[in-house]
């Protein structure tokens, strides 16, 4: 899937995977050496995240029902815990660094695309 912020007309990445069942959620990024450039995990339904059994630090963007960014965790090192938010719908994982690359910021609106 490819994953566009339409607030500021560019692209975040082109090879976005779904975790979209309780088995997808569970693994996430577990096991996985690195995240490449374009890539990410959508993580859905979900109101927080882990970094337990990750290998690298991660950019992570907490979305709302519109898909509207209403927090963002940079460089979330491995073994750490988000805040659990009922606000936030969906949690797209991108590689660290990703998240000042694109100019995320709060109240972005982001579109996914086949």
């Amino acid at each position: 899937m490819i994953v566009i912020d339409k607030t500021k007309a560019t692209t975040i990445g082109i090879r976005v995977a779904v975790a979209d069942t309780s088995l997808k959620r569970l693994i996430g990024l577990m096991g996985k050496r690195r995240l490449d450039a374009g890539c990410g995990l959508l993580i859905t339904p979900s109101s927080g995240i882990h970094t337990f059994g990750m290998r690298f630090p991660i950019d992570a963007v907490a979305l709302n029902r519109e898909n509207k960014v209403v927090r963002l965790w940079q460089k979330l090192v491995p073994l750490r815990v988000t805040t659990i938010n009922l606000k936030i719908h969906s949690v797209l994982e991108l590689p660290a660094g990703r998240v000042t690359e694109c100019q995320i910021e709060i109240g972005d609106q982001l579109a996914f695309e086949n």
